[in-house]
């Protein structure tokens, strides 16, 4: 890879109360009714301009269940040969969708919304590998339709911050990052995280938000190498990336599904550093030191949970005709995909997607 960009990806409007009205309301439809489903509804109902309208499952019980339970207006499960999520796409009403299903079932639903002319925010990983990804940006991009990674995280307040932190010079010359994020995850066949054929393992679903310091600070890097450890189904359960740039800026990422962790991220310059307080992926604090001066704390505070900011930023592109994000463009997403396609390969990490003609 052979991209190194020093620009963060920074909101134009950094203050801005995510809960505020940017355009017409738009009808959002939640394909799946997990955990995270659940959890980003709620930050949704806060948006003034957001209704969401539909939800699918495949399980009409289970559609139902969560249309009850979040004000939803339709719930479609599957009927027959056709899937809830096909019914959901077929509704008119619907102007943007969530896809909320494991990593593996990604691509084919994206596929179908934007062929449905649907809007599409779809949770990390976008997709399994590269390719998918590929084909998803060019149909989005060719039917002018809206599509973003819903890398929650990259639009909060705090990391928002420390990015401009770093671009403004204050630390200096970058120079090296670090990040890791860990827990020890009860070993559970059934259970996504740990389903090879859902894309399960600590690459897809831990190392994104690690991924982020380097990205937002140092830009892609120029060489990856990975280490890590395989189960006997062949997932991942922890990893360790080491990133080299060719201005001799390093970053070491480490993902556990096996370990507690500190769960904090560093970012080291020539004039200072900067830490962070709180898990990487929404850190409270952030402490700030120039030189041997004493670091001064800079603490947050979020609207929600915090997928507001993600689901403002996803709301006001769709009003303003735009299709993709500046702060989560595309070719990141992209990028992304084929860096943990070569980490998979030094790992010797392979999904079933990978074999998909």
């Amino acid at each position: 890879m052979s991209l190194h960009i020093a620009t963060p990806w920074l909101f134009s409007q950094p203050n801005q109360d995510p809960r505020s009205a940017t355009g017409k309301t738009l009808n959002w439809g939640f394909i799946a009714t997990g955990g995270i489903a659940r959890t980003v509804a709620g930050d949704l109902a806060q948006l003034e301009d957001a209704r969401l309208y539909a939800v699918s499952s495949r399980s009409q019980e289970s559609a139902d269940a969560f249309a009850a339970a979040n004000a939803v207006t339709k719930a479609y499960g599957d009927d027959g040969d056709v899937p809830g999520y096909q019914r959901l796409l077929a509704d008119e009403t619907v102007d943007v969708v969530y896809v909320a299903t494991p990593h593996a079932q990604h691509f084919e639903i994206v596929r179908d919304a934007l062929n449905a002319g649907k809007h599409v925010l779809c949770e990390k990983s976008l997709t399994i590998n590269g390719r998918e990804a590929a084909e998803l940006i060019s149909l989005a991009r060719e039917r002018n339709l809206f599509l973003m990674e819903a890398v929650w995280s990259r639009f909060l307040p705090s990391i928002q911050r420390a990015f401009s932190i770093a671009a403004s010079g204050e630390l200096g010359d970058i120079k090296w990052v670090s990040a890791d994020l860990g827990f020890p995850a009860t070993y559970d066949p059934s259970a996504r995280i740990w389903d090879p054929a859902a894309g399960g393992g600590a690459l897809l679903d831990l190392t994104v938000y690690a991924l982020l310091w380097p990205l937002g600070t140092l830009g892609f890097p120029q060489s990856v190498s990975a280490v890590g450890s395989l189960n006997d189904d062949g997932v991942d359960t922890q990893n360790a990336l080491t990133l080299a740039y060719d201005d001799g800026a390093i970053a070491q990422l480490t993902s556990s599904l096996l370990a507690h962790g500190p769960r904090s991220a560093n970012v080291a310059g020539t004039r200072g550093f900067l830490q962070t307080q709180g898990s990487i992926n929404n850190p409270r604090e952030l402490l700030v030191r120039t030189g041997w001066d004493e670091p001064r704390a800079e603490r947050f505070e979020t609207v929600g949970i915090g997928y507001t900011y993600e689901l403002r930023e996803v709301t006001r592109c769709i009003q303003q005709g735009l299709i993709e994000s500046p702060v989560m463009p595309l070719n990141d997403s992209l990028n992304t995909m084929r860096l943990f396609d070569g980490v998979r390969s030094q790992l010797g990490v392979r999904y079933a997607n990978d074999a998909r003609v």
